[in-house]
């Protein structure tokens, strides 16, 4: 099931989206993402619409959106490539007409995974933080 998040769910979209993150990136130091969480808890999910998807009672991914921009979408490193990433594009392309997106170059499986999404890439850039290429993606 999809749904809005609850700010009782912050703790668990945190710990997930820093389960995810550190493997997703290893080519980024782990205390980048260590100190990042703070963040994530206090400024970043509050302040986007956040949908969560949870199964058996359990959250299991969730999807960060600012105004048409995909701030964020995660899953669990257990539960992935079962289908719950796909569930969550297809649930926000839904409620917006254009998307767009960043995702580090060196991210090859997701980079795969949005083009899969009807992504394409319009734009190359550095993350200034990390000092890492970003592609920006968009979808229509």
């Amino acid at each position: 099931m999809i749904r809005l998040f609850k700010p009782q769910d912050i703790a668990k979209l945190v710990e997930l989206w820093y389960d995810a993150s550190v493997i997703a990136h290893d080519f980024i130091e782990k205390n980048y993402w260590e100190e990042k969480k703070k963040e994530m808890a206090e400024i970043y999910i509050p302040n986007s619409e956040t949908y969560v998807y949870e199964q058996a009672g359990q959250i299991i991914g969730f999807v960060s959106l600012l105004e048409n921009y995909i701030a964020a979408i995660f899953v669990a490193p257990a539960q992935q490539g079962k289908g719950v990433g796909k569930a969550l594009m297809q649930f926000v392309k839904q409620q917006r007409k254009t998307l767009t997106l960043g995702v580090y170059a060196k991210n090859i499986n997701s980079i795969a995974f949005y083009k899969k999404q009807g992504f394409v890439v319009v734009e190359e850039k550095i993350d200034e933080p990390t000092g890492e290429q970003e592609l920006v993606m968009a979808c229509s």
